[in-house]
């Protein structure tokens, strides 16, 4: 994801490779599997805004990666499922820095001109 070109003047190293909402999110629950949590509780233990923990919780919820019953969350059972989700993140993130973002919008609708999406 690009950042605007003030925020990479003045920002500090550590400030420009703080984790994602939904890496916190994800790295909290994974090192805490034994419990399930409340949104107010994942969102006071990471530091996530409550305005933007349910989207994320949704989004992780959505990729298989979190566990929801009722009002308690908790990491996916499957070991497998997170590994590969966490390397695929890494591998990413890293060609992301190397070579540059991509505009998901930009490929979809590329995609769709071309045919290639369902």
């Amino acid at each position: 994801m690009s950042i605007d070109i003030e925020r990479f003047e003045d920002g500090d190293g550590d400030a420009l490779n703080r984790p994602t909402n939904a890496e916190r999110v994800v790295s909290f629950l994974a090192s805490h599997d034994d419990r399930a949590w409340t949104q107010s509780e994942i969102s006071n233990r990471t530091g996530v805004k409550r305005g933007s923990i349910g989207p994320v919780l949704s989004r992780l919820h959505d990729r298989e990666l979190v566990r929801h019953r009722g009002q308690y969350w908790a990491i996916t059972d499957d070991e497998e499922r997170l590994t590969g989700a966490m390397a695929l993140h890494r591998i990413t993130k890293a060609l992301d820095e190397r070579h540059g973002s991509e505009d998901r919008d930009e490929w979809l609708a590329y995609a769709a001109e071309d045919g290639t999406t369902e």
